[in-house]
């Protein structure tokens, strides 16, 4: 399957998308198709993105709650770019095999804390955000302080963009098959 927008290979870019690209290859080891076609479209967009992602690292969710915000996110999205990008860090996070599994299912994963997490989320998204307070009850109880309020919204909204990005160029997904 091919995307729908051509785009020139991340090893063509030049100036300053083949720094941002440079950047991402020391970090991840490869510039995903969905960087490249972002980068090489609009590479400011791609900076926000990485910058927008750089703020939520330094904040109150941890490397896995961040990727079970975004495969939640995906996973109700039906992006299926996303869904297998964040599968595979929420895998190098350290959430196990069968955990991520769980999340993608949108079904318990046996961690009270997470599952918590998961439901938030999943009604944030249902409801367009306009929850009952029951809800930021209890993922206050489970654990999430409400700085962790922000960053899932941050994390809905960058995942959002990439989610609506990724369907309308239905991007070549570059990553392993879901098991």
């Amino acid at each position: 399957m091919t995307s729908r927008i051509d785009t020139p290979a991340a090893a063509a870019a030049s100036g300053e998308t083949a720094e941002v690209f440079a950047a991402i290859r020391k970090s991840v080891g490869t510039v995903p198709n969905a960087y490249a076609a972002i980068g090489a479209l609009n590479t400011p967009a791609l900076q926000a993105i990485l910058s927008a992602d750089a703020a939520l690292a330094r904040g109150a969710l941890s490397a896995q709650d961040r990727e079970t915000v975004k495969l939640v996110v995906s996973t109700i999205a039906g992006c299926d770019y996303c869904v297998a990008a964040h599968s595979l860090a929420g895998k190098a996070s350290g959430i196990p095999a069968d955990t991520v599994r769980a999340i993608r299912a949108l079904e318990p994963t046996g961690d009270a804390r997470r599952d918590a997490l998961v439901r938030f989320v999943r009604v944030v998204q249902e409801s367009s955000g306009t929850i009952d307070q029951a809800e930021l009850h209890a993922l206050r109880a489970a654990g999430f302080p409400d700085e962790a309020v922000v960053d899932i919204a941050l994390a809905i909204a960058i995942i959002t963009f990439t989610n609506v990005f990724n369907r309308v160029n239905d991007t070549t997904v570059d990553f392993p098959a879901l098991k």
